[in-house]
């Protein structure tokens, strides 16, 4: 009778093993789905994951959320995994910058922090006490946020303009830009103000700095994110009866009634085998989706979706440099810089035996274009000097380690009128699905956008089989 009833069950095949497909997953299955998570790589995570270099712990790269990203936040309490990270009980960013010479740097530390008053007071202290603004230019900031409050989110013109040009009409400067605008832009848009459409940097600022006093508290992983995004996820998709074939990737794709047809290569099973579903749903990279799409499956071609990369630069010292969890950098090309010796085990290795006192930085690079392809040794030659202008310990450390990671394809262009190539959850096909960060979530490439991308693929699912579709409470908890 089992199984029976077990074939009576709607089957559904999750392509991809990153946030949104780890989302859709589990929610198929929580609703009475026989799911099937078929990931390529020998992981789950899909760009927010770790790895060993020797005994090291080591994230691909540094990757943070905020308070107002209720739905990652609700994916890690599903996962069990909420007391694995650290959620900042107010806003709190270190700025430093440097001025002159390497033989004589000049250096300044700011903070942007907020107070428990209501938006926008909550951070009229810390703006008023900002260094690296003179007072005309705080003025302008203000004026600018006031004028960000005022846009309507859901107005598609702002999608055809950059966020550059917004700004400057709006009365910012360069000073401005670079000290604030672009100094939260590029690393949550992975793009310059320039390179970005104002509806996804609109949308990024008024929910996280002009939404509620909260909204932008950093969260941060206390634990290497393959703890949280691999490990348990891994233990919760089987506890719900999803079957997850790592290292399984998808070779082909046919669409029919009344079930599509998935051929796979690898996986436990080895080549070739063939799984038939009543939903597919395709949660990995657009590449990867644009390749299994039937023709016109989506109003327009992946192909011309753009992407952009993140480079991540790792430096062990044999002494401690930093004395603070994280800060931002003006005036360099160093961008944000995070202390990973606790969370990469770097104690216990051998380097960090023969070296108690030894640290370890990850410097996270975003909107790198131009360095994303550059040698090792050139990335040397250019980041360690930097680190020596702002960190004076740096300047007589030796450093152990130096190496980089690269994700030349980490997030989608998110340029003016990208908003117009991002599909939705359903396609053309019924039962075939998409979900992911590219996706139009309308949130930009981040483990938010991702998640939230793969419960509206679960959604579509349950939806399209006549299921009770969970009501979004917006609070952070998971449906049920």
């Amino acid at each position: 009778m089992t199984g029976r009833a077990d074939a009576a069950r709607p089957a559904a095949v999750v392509v991809g093993g990153g946030l949104a497909g780890i989302t859709t997953a589990l929610r198929l299955a929580e609703a009475g789905h026989r799911v099937t998570l078929a990931e390529g790589r020998p992981r789950l995570g899909g760009l927010a994951f770790s790895f060993q270099r020797g005994d090291l712990t080591v994230d691909n790269g540094q990757h943070v959320f905020l308070r107002c990203c209720t739905a990652y936040r609700g994916l890690l309490e599903r996962l069990g995994a909420t007391r694995m990270t650290h959620l900042q009980d107010r806003l709190d960013v270190p700025v430093l910058s440097v001025t002159g010479p390497a033989a004589a740097p000049v250096r300044t530390l700011g903070r942007l922090r907020r107070a428990g008053l209501p938006v926008p007071l909550h951070l009229a202290g810390s703006l008023a006490r900002y260094p690296h603004l003179s007072p005309a230019d705080r003025a302008r900031v203000v004026r600018g946020a006031l004028a960000l409050k005022g846009l309507d989110l859901a107005d598609p013109a702002l999608d055809g303009l950059s966020f550059g040009e917004w700004l400057r009409r709006n009365g910012q400067n360069a000073a401005t830009t670079a000290a604030l605008w672009d100094l939260v832009g590029v690393a949550t848009l992975n793009a310059r103000a320039d390179q970005v459409s104002l509806a996804l940097a609109a949308m990024v600022f008024k929910t996280g700095l002009l939404s509620d006093p909260g909204a932008s508290d950093i969260g941060i992983a206390a634990v290497p994110l393959g703890a949280i995004h691999h490990d348990r996820a891994l233990a919760e998709l089987e506890r719900a009866g999803v079957r997850v074939l790592l290292r399984a990737r998808v070779a082909e794709l046919k669409p029919a009634a009344p079930q599509h047809a998935v051929r796979l290569e690898g996986g436990q099973s080895g080549n070739g085998e063939l799984l038939t579903a009543d939903t597919v749903v395709l949660a990995g990279a657009q590449d990867t989706a644009a390749a299994l799409l039937p023709p016109g499956a989506v109003p327009h071609r992946l192909e011309d979706f753009g992407t952009t990369p993140i480079l991540n630069v790792h430096v062990v010292y044999d002494r401690k440099v930093l004395r603070r969890p994280f800060f931002a950098a003006l005036g360099s090309p160093v961008q944000w810089v995070f202390d990973r010796t606790t969370h990469s085990g770097l104690a216990g290795t051998p380097i960090g035996r023969a070296h108690p006192g030894a640290q370890y930085l990850a410097l996270s690079q975003s909107a790198v274009q131009d360095e994303i392809d550059l040698p090792v040794a050139e990335l040397r030659e250019r980041y360690l000097p930097e680190l020596a202008r702002l960190l004076p310990a740096a300047a007589g450390a030796e450093v152990l380690d130096f190496f980089v990671t690269r994700e030349r394809t980490a997030t989608f262009d998110g340029a003016p009128g990208s908003a117009a190539l991002r599909p939705g959850a359903a396609t053309g096909v019924p039962g075939l699905l998409l979900a992911g960060a590219w996706t139009a979530t309308g949130w930009p490439a981040t483990m938010e956008g991702a998640v939230r991308s793969g419960h509206a693929a679960a959604d579509a699912a349950l939806a399209a089989a006549g299921a009770r579709v969970p009501v979004d409470r917006g609070d952070g908890r998971w449906p049920r």
